[in-house]
């Protein structure tokens, strides 16, 4: 049995192709399914079974097309609703994928539903064996529970509890671990570690789903520790279980000038995908930036932040507008429109739409604060209220990047110094208000040293 891992860093989830050198099962498939179908052709195995582990909440399938455009068996938990033509399966079924036995474990948590899948070759007198957890358990901890419903939270993370516990059960100790959340998904709570890869018994000694000997204490826990995720997610679940189609990943023709400048005028989002710096020093007024490229999940806070279902122009050389559109299929963001440049420069931004006016604002670290910050000035924290609580600038106001749009009228009509924990967020946010018409400083710097360069820290 060979496992090969096809990674998705801006969403933090993996896929896999598991095989026995001739056929393949593929579990949790991404939309754009070339990266799967290239990593089969390089194994020279056909792929005979797709597996979801479940309805998805971060991402969009691409299981269904997978399945339909090889001829392969599409497995879906048999419970859940769904519109589209699927081999249901069900908690302790066997299925044989070549030489390979795929054993189906109901773990519900992270959904009712909840499947995980562990595989066994059997050409080996017992194993080697393979464990594939979904959103149950992850490396240092498990999938979140509150995706479903609120109401339904702590009966989940109760589920959880119990289903790691079965499912560490049903595998030999030596079996490596494949969850598919937990490399940077928002899907993931709790502890988790930043390993690349475990086992089983590494997670039965390590693990604080399984080492904590009180249920109540560890569901109490991981409900605390629960934080906002991405609001597009709303739109996920629902989109899988109609069946998504196929992710169109062509680059539309540029628009013209004329028509650049009429959706800036009219409102409409004009992403601007260069350096948040660049874009402070010159853009197109009403564009918004959201840099790419940086490992800043780029694709989770634009489908946070914008509303859903808007028209979008992407801004940028053709290079990250190709690889930006890749990202934004996954969460069924489709065919944005385009206005791309070689390698965009301020000038050249100016180029594409040279009768709309041109913004900037000024940036600068911890310093420019101390040194030009007057006592009217307001400064803006825009990360998460547990990050805000943690630790924040003496006096200053916290509203997530993600409800600024919404809240844009609880800051003070004064000078803005935004800030975040890295400075990616402050980028995005800075960006809103500056297209809002406020008076903003983007405060480019890492909230750590922010204690280091003088500025007063409140906890």
């Amino acid at each position: 049995m060979d496992v090969v891992v096809i990674e998705t860093p801006p969403l933090g989830d993996r896929s896999y192709l598991v095989h026995d050198g001739d056929v393949a099962l593929v579990v949790d498939p991404q939309r754009d399914i070339d990266r799967v179908e290239a990593a089969a052709r390089d194994s020279g195995v056909r792929i005979t079974h797709v597996a979801e582990t479940h309805l998805h909440n971060d991402y969009i399938t691409g299981g269904l097309v997978l399945a339909e455009k090889h001829g392969a068996a599409y497995l879906v938990n048999a419970e859940d609703h769904v519109t589209f033509t699927r081999v249901p399966v069900s908690d302790g079924q066997v299925l044989r994928v070549g030489r390979l036995l795929v054993t189906v474990v109901a773990t519900p948590g992270h959904t009712h539903t909840h499947l995980s899948y562990v595989v066994r070759d059997v050409a080996h007198d017992g194993g080697p064996e393979a464990v594939f957890s979904g959103g149950s358990l992850l490396y240092g901890s498990v999938g979140r529970t509150d995706l479903v419903s609120p109401h339904d939270t702590a009966t989940l993370a109760h589920h959880q509890y119990s289903s790691v516990r079965r499912l560490v059960s049903s595998a030999h100790p030596d079996a490596p671990l494949y969850p598919t959340h937990g490399f940077g998904s928002f899907c993931s709570t709790g502890p988790a570690s930043r390993q690349e890869s475990s086992t089983i018994g590494e997670q039965a000694l390590s693990n604080h789903a399984l080492t904590d000997p009180d249920e109540d204490h560890f569901v109490a826990e991981l409900l605390e520790n629960l934080t906002a995720y991405p609001a597009y997610y709303a739109h996920m679940s629902p989109l899988n279980a109609a069946g998504p189609g196929a992710a169109d990943l062509s680059v539309p023709d540029s628009v013209d000038a004329g028509e650049l400048g009429r959706r800036l005028r009219a409102g409409e989002w004009v992403v601007d995908l260069r350096h948040r710096v660049a874009f402070a020093d010159s853009h197109l007024q009403g564009s918004v930036s959201f840099e790419y490229g940086r490992g800043e999940n780029f694709t989770s806070y634009l489908g946070w932040v914008i509303p859903w279902n808007q028209p979008l122009t992407l801004l940028g050389p053709l290079a990250e507008v190709e690889k930006a559109i890749r990202d934004l299929a996954r969460i069924g963001i489709d065919s944005p429109d385009a206005a791309v440049g070689p390698d965009p420069t301020p000038l050249e931004i100016g180029a594409l739409a040279p009768e709309s006016p041109r913004a900037r604002y000024p940036h600068g670290d911890w310093t420019l604060l101390l040194r030009e910050r007057n006592p009217e000035d307001v400064v803006l924290d825009v990360r998460r209220p547990d990050e805000f609580g943690t630790s924040h600038v003496a006096g200053a106001l916290n509203i997530p990047v993600y409800e600024l749009l919404g809240r844009i009228t609880e800051v003070p009509d004064a000078r803005i110094w935004v800030h975040c924990a890295t400075g990616y967020r402050a980028g995005v946010a800075a960006s809103l208000l500056d297209r809002a018409g406020r008076d903003v400083v983007l405060v480019n710097a890492r909230f750590r040293d922010a204690a280091g360069a003088g500025i007063e820290v409140a906890t």
